[in-house]
């Protein structure tokens, strides 16, 4: 990782992505209101299959087709020679255009630059966008054969490839807003990894990241932060030397903190803990600011107890919810941002 002596969050907020919102304009409305200093653009699942974890980042990408009536992606099995030829013809020259995300797939996307371009001043310095990541991608799609892509080394390869030069893509609209540009690759499949239903080795899930983390950082100057919403291995992903790791701090506090030595080092050579601390699938409605500080503040002093110094901690903290929140109603996942703006507050 870069080292960023520069930057300093002191728990500043920001989302991670999905919102059950059927309203672009109104959503990051709310987004640019709460989260200020790191708008994130929001995936709009409920408004259309286009804006689907798996389909939203598809464009452009080899074989690939959407299942007539249903939200799925299929993987053509004819003519596979001649499509990874052309793929690999525009992911060479870099054919940045040719590998976006249209409107049509991220409504919420183009909704949060219009409203900035009438506005830069109107939110902070950086900016934060999203993209599936390379590992969930590849496992996740499946051939006719029932197999996922991680059992097929050359779509597997053309689709982690495919998966960096769209997030390029991202990055480089967001840079147009004169903000700086965050970017998370989601990995929610890790969650599972070292489960008897996770084929796949350690040195692979490194392998795959660094591929998509070292494409960007040589050709732009963005953050990259890593999300898995569930348990992991922790120093596998920090391996891979991302700039922000964010993790569940509030389901899995003390499944992270198992690391000690890696998260030690990971900070102290510049790297930024964005905790996901307000609930989204645990959430409840019951949950207060006091609440969740107490929750969060457990986890600082861990931290401090292994040696981290308490002002160095605070610059490279972030807050987020702990994951997605286009599963709960509109009414509980705004009060999930709410507090998340509240508690930033709180803590700064």
């Amino acid at each position: 990782m870069k080292t960023r002596p520069d930057i300093e969050f002191r728990f500043s907020a920001t989302g991670i992505g999905s919102i059950p919102s059927l309203d672009a304009r109104e959503t990051c409305l709310n987004i640019l209101k709460l989260t200020p200093e790191i708008p994130f653009w929001p995936q709009l699942v409920k408004k259309s299959r286009l804006e689907d974890f798996f389909i939203q980042f598809s464009e452009g990408l080899p074989l690939l087709t959407i299942r007539e009536g249903a939200g799925v992606l299929d993987v053509s099995p004819y003519g596979i020679e001649t499509a990874l030829t052309a793929f690999y013809e525009r992911f060479l020259s870099e054919d940045l255009e040719y590998f976006k995300i249209t409107r049509d797939y991220a409504s919420g996307l183009y909704e949060l630059l219009d409203i900035i371009s009438e506005d830069p001043a109107g939110c902070g310095r950086f900016i934060k966008g999203h993209t599936i990541g390379p590992v969930t991608f590849v496992a996740g799609i499946k051939g006719s054969d029932g197999k996922s892509m991680l059992s097929n080394p050359d779509l597997r390869e053309a689709y982690i490839k495919g998966i960096a030069i769209k997030a390029l893509w991202q990055v480089r609209r967001l840079e147009q807003t004169g903000k700086s540009p965050i970017i998370f690759l989601d990995e929610p499949y890790l969650s599972g990894f070292g489960s008897a239903f996770s084929p796949i080795q350690r040195h692979e899930v490194i392998d795959m990241l660094k591929e998509v983390i070292d494409y960007l950082r040589e050709r732009s100057n963005v953050l990259i932060g890593i999300h898995c919403c569930g348990n992991t291995d922790w120093s596998m992903l920090i391996e891979t030397a991302p700039d922000i790791i964010n993790f569940d701090a509030f389901g899995f506090m003390d499944y992270f903190l198992l690391y000690p030595d890696a998260i030690s080092q990971f900070i102290y050579d510049g790297g930024f803990i964005a905790w996901g601390i307000v609930p989204t699938s645990e959430f409840t409605g019951a949950e207060t600011v006091g609440e969740l500080r107490l929750r969060l503040e457990k986890g600082l002093t861990v931290l401090k107890e292994i040696g981290l110094d308490t002002d160095l901690i605070t610059r490279r903290s972030l807050l987020t919810p702990s994951c997605g929140m286009g599963t709960m109603d509109e009414a509980s996942s705004n009060r999930v941002l709410e507090l998340l703006s509240l508690l930033s507050k709180d803590m700064k």
